[in-house]
């Protein structure tokens, strides 16, 4: 598993989130846990919140489906809960670290 694979989503949720992808550090691979954020249908967002497109919410293609960020989400799972990565968002390694830095250091500033 690397930094930006995205992964299926097998819970109850899969409707409206059908992936998850992974930003935790490799640094950190020894863990039995993997930090991911939820990739939300485009259109599902909650009511609220900023929209899809904006720096905290970027949206991508996966699989042919429209998907956008949801930091406000995010959540550690089991390494065994993701299985094989399906893709990978690395290419835009950067566009999601900066939703991650407008979460937890801009939004505040």
């Amino acid at each position: 598993m690397a930094q930006f694979d995205v992964h299926v989503n097998r819970g109850t949720r899969r409707a409206d989130v059908p992936y998850f992808v992974l930003v935790q550090s490799a640094l950190f691979d020894s863990y039995r846990r993997r930090v991911v954020v939820p990739l939300v249908r485009a259109g599902v967002l909650a009511t609220g919140i900023q929209s899809a497109g904006s720096r905290m919410h970027p949206s991508f293609d996966v699989d042919g489906q429209r998907v956008v960020l949801q930091p406000l989400d995010m959540v550690s799972v089991d390494v065994a809960v993701l299985g094989q990565p399906v893709a990978s968002l690395a290419a835009q390694g950067q566009i999601i670290t900066d939703a991650l830095d407008e979460l937890f250091t801009r939004s505040w500033g």
